[in-house]
């Protein structure tokens, strides 16, 4: 260290050519990272964490003691729903400040159900929720995060500026304070400061060391704030899992009704409108049994065709509902049976050592045959192929063509509704279709054995 004074700095302190060609190109992350409109926000998430921790931290710890003091009487009881009530805004508030500051989208927990309304109900209710619980906790262990975060944050952000700016301010020393700079040492007869260039230079490296990392710093302190607010303020996973199952019900619902109009609708439009018709042309061939038996007999023949083709669609219609090839035999030969109706040729591969459940079997079959609909129909395929395999607790089919491409799941398109039948069992339907081909379409669904 220098104990010397009064040397300029001027010489250190230029540019150069390489900032002004370093600004056309885009800058690494690292420099961008202590400037960028993220860690600002992060930064301002820690400033105000502390604050509010207190303000939280009183609240439901005061609160919860008055409730709990109250006990003995029954007034302890609704300052106990009080205080829940207030952690339940505490956490909304910290939601949206999640929000807005680090980008966090967390959704709503699930709100109190109550059987029945009135004060004593809402109480209860309270009292009951898991949720309001975890709001309670998120309160008391923010606080002492809140603590530390701000404590770590904020001496590297203020050290690190101040260190990187300190050729632009260390002139309040000698001005203002009567000595030279920033004091390292001092005792009766010696006084060390940062000074001369070369201190000076070598002290905004380090505050631009401490800056460059800064943000980083900040980030990891609030990840795990992330971690409170997504696990505490959230909605449960047994209450998002009930939703699902909810929606997925819905979905199953709507779907079974869908297909029992489709089988009302060719059971009317197909084969009942040929019955009827055959009625009508069997009445009137008998009319003219005696009358003219030839014109009766050509009649009848006509009739058997009616016959025939009003079978055929019975079967198809059968096959639509539940192939009896499915039921006998399995996946392969029924899938094999579709394959052959394609209109492309279809390379069939189905590697499974046992049957799963038949409901997963029913809808593995359907999946596939409506995705091979789709490629006699849309893709303009010369091939496809047709694979079928378990891995693990998963059963995955895959669809192939090398057609035109441009299949995709938007709305209104069947790919839309088979993949809300997949997802109302926990199955998954990928699709990769670019626009030029060739398409690849994955479902998984859960293995349940027979």
């Amino acid at each position: 260290m220098a104990t010397q004074y009064g040397q300029g700095y001027g010489e250190w302190d230029d540019p150069g050519s390489g900032a002004a060609e370093g600004g056309r190109h885009r800058l690494p992350l690292v420099l961008l990272a202590p400037i960028e409109g993220r860690s600002w926000g992060e930064f301002c998430y820690l400033l105000l964490s502390l604050p509010i921790g207190i303000t939280m931290f009183t609240y439901s710890v005061t609160m919860f003691s008055l409730g709990a003091g109250l006990l003995v009487t029954f007034l302890g009881i609704p300052v106990l729903a009080a205080a829940l009530a207030g952690a339940r805004g505490f956490g909304a508030l910290e939601r949206a400040r999640a929000r807005g500051l680090l980008g966090l989208e967390v959704a709503d927990p699930e709100p109190l159900r109550m059987k029945r309304r009135g004060a004593m109900a809402w109480v209860g209710a309270m009292l009951r929720s898991g949720t309001s619980w975890r709001h309670m906790l998120y309160t008391v262990l923010q606080f002492p995060w809140a603590v530390f975060s701000f404590s770590v944050g904020v001496t590297f952000w203020v050290c690190g500026w101040s260190l990187l700016t300190y050729p632009l301010w260390f002139w309040v020393f000698p001005r203002y304070l009567g000595q030279d700079g920033i004091q390292l040492y001092g005792d009766e007869t010696h006084h060390v400061y940062v000074d001369n260039p070369f201190e000076i230079t070598v002290t905004v490296l380090l505050g631009l060391l401490i800056t460059l990392a800064t943000p980083w710093i900040v980030r990891g302190l609030t990840t795990v704030d992330r971690l409170l607010v997504h696990g505490l303020l959230g909605p449960s996973r047994l209450a998002t899992r009930v939703v699902e199952l909810e929606s997925d019900r819905g979905v199953v619902v709507d779907t079974a009704a869908a297909d029992l109009r489709r089988i009302e609708r060719d059971l009317h439009d197909g084969a009942q409108a040929r019955l009827v018709a055959l009625a009508m042309d069997l009445g009137l061939a008998k009319e003219k049994l005696t009358e003219d038996p030839q014109a009766a007999a050509r009649m009848v023949d006509e009739a058997h065709g009616e016959v025939k083709t009003a079978l055929q669609e019975l079967r198809d219609l059968a096959r639509g509902i539940h192939p009896a090839v499915l039921t006998d035999r399995g996946l392969d030969a029924a899938l094999s049976a579709v394959a052959s109706r394609c209109t492309v040729p279809v390379q069939m591969d189905v590697d499974l050592a046992s049957r799963p459940a038949p409901a997963i079997e029913g809808i593995a079959y359907f999946t596939v045959s409506e995705l091979l609909q789709n490629v006699s129909k849309h893709s303009r395929a010369t091939r496809a192929t047709v694979d079928v395999w378990r891995v693990e607790d998963r059963l995955l089919l895959q669809v192939a063509d090398d057609g035109i491409g441009g299949a995709d799941t938007s709305a209104g398109s069947g790919l839309a509704g088979l993949a809300g039948r997949l997802d109302a069992v926990d199955g998954v339907l990928v699709v990769d279709s670019p626009a030029e081909g060739p398409t690849r379409i994955t479902a998984e669904l859960p293995w349940r054995s027979a």
